[in-house]
């Protein structure tokens, strides 16, 4: 039986808070752009992971594109991502748009801003997927027709939503609790919906180049190609392997003393070798395989920690609150017509900026500790609810000026 992998690697970055006090508010508006030597400066961050990831790896992947016409992969890219990469460093983009230009790197459609806006507001949630999508078409020329939710948050009502928007295929995470005996090996049904496709994330044999990689002391250190075009092979019950990653994962989280980029490049090599062996993009692997069966989740699965639900978001009262006053603005800040009021916003919907206020511990709190920023996670919530009283205070100067009604 032949074997196929759908490659699928998400590109974002978040406009992070700087250190926005409570004398700010009312005074300064610049949430994102305060220039400092910190990981907290975006600019700075942006042009580091441009260095370190980004570049290497999109030359990397046009490489090998370029020498293997059976290579194919699919990447979402936020349109948060394109606004720093046109801001800072349009070279980046340009190195993706050389990849798209090949023909065999379908882009999948997302939320504009990384938001966990379907959670909260349909409205917002189909504005962003929109904008998204407009975005896309003007810097890459294509329309996408698969979808994936920010974090991969997925449950059967949002696939009933991509379903009658029309798209082909949708992502989610093949987590054991759902499963149950079946594979995410195969291509599923999602409950309630017509024609789209589900494709399920291998998490195990992602999770192997994303957080193990490099780790000395994990027991499969190192991991070379050939190692690993095994384990794809007896690992794979089903026709196909879908590898989902953050791009990041290729020199940021994984930094190229680890040997991430020629371990990758020489598996790519040594899985075309075989002729039985194929890449898909995410559209063409539901539009290959038949459906095997029909799977539901009626409650939110996450692609992120132990307990792949929506708390490393929402888990505790910081999170909870942050978001209930965040969505609760919506009304008045569209109303508003301030259209740099509500690029701001849109910009505080990050899921990020959520993600880093969480209280977690252990493994799980060792992973959010090293993508935050912050000092803290109360920090992280500080500063995010003194944007939000300036967010307020900018909607009543409207209501002053008569830009409000009522």
């Amino acid at each position: 039986m032949s074997k196929a992998i759908t490659l699928y690697m998400h590109v974002h970055q978040p406009y992070r808070i700087r250190p926005y006090s409570i004398f700010d508010i009312g005074e300064h508006h610049d949430y994102f752009d305060k220039y400092d030597e910190s990981d907290l400066n975006n600019e700075r961050v942006f042009h580091k992971v441009a260095d370190k990831s980004y570049r290497p790896m999109t030359a990397l992947l046009y490489e090998l594109l370029r020498e293997h016409p059976e290579f194919r992969l699919s990447l979402s890219i936020t349109g948060t991502f394109i606004d720093q990469a046109e801001r800072w460093a349009p070279d980046v983009i340009e190195s993706f748009q050389k990849l798209v230009s090949t023909g065999r790197v379908e882009i999948l459609a997302e939320t504009y801003h990384h938001s966990l806006s379907f959670h909260y507001s349909r409205h917002e949630f189909e504005a962003q997927v929109a904008l998204h999508n407009d975005r896309i078409y003007e810097v890459f020329g294509v329309i996408p027709t698969a979808f994936r939710n920010t974090e991969l948050a997925y449950n059967d009502e949002l696939a009933k939503w991509a379903d009658g928007a029309g798209y082909k295929a949708i992502l989610a995470e093949g987590w054991d609790t759902v499963l149950g005996w079946r594979s995410p090996n195969y291509v599923y049904q999602p409950y309630g919906t017509q024609e789209i496709s589900l494709l399920l994330k291998n998490y195990k044999l992602s999770d192997d180049i994303a957080f193990r990689f490099g780790d000395q002391a994990w027991e499969g250190w190192p991991l070379t190609s050939e190692k690993y075009v095994n384990w794809v092979e007896n690992a794979s019950d089903g026709p196909i392997t879908n590898l989902f990653l953050d791009f990041e994962t290729f020199g940021e989280h994984q930094w190229q003393e680890t040997g991430i980029f020629e371990f990758f490049k020489e598996f790519v090599s040594a899985w075309i070798a075989d002729e039985s062996r194929q890449f898909y993009t995410v559209t063409e692997a539901v539009e290959t395989f038949e459906k095997v069966g029909e799977i539901t989740m009626p409650d939110t699965v996450t692609w992120a920690d132990s307990e792949r639900d929506l708390s490393a978001w929402l888990g505790n009262s910081m999170q909870k609150e942050a978001a209930k006053y965040l969505y609760e603005l919506e009304k008045d800040v569209l109303r508003s017509g301030d259209s740099q009021l509500i690029q701001d916003w849109r910009y505080l919907q990050s899921s990020d900026l959520l993600y880093y206020m969480s209280t977690k511990w252990q493994h799980d709190g060792d992973v959010h500790t090293y993508f935050s920023p912050y000092d803290s996670p109360y920090d992280a919530f500080l500063y995010y609810m003194n944007t939000i009283r300036d967010v307020r205070w900018r909607i009543m100067q409207h209501h002053h000026l008569g830009g409000l009604d009522g």
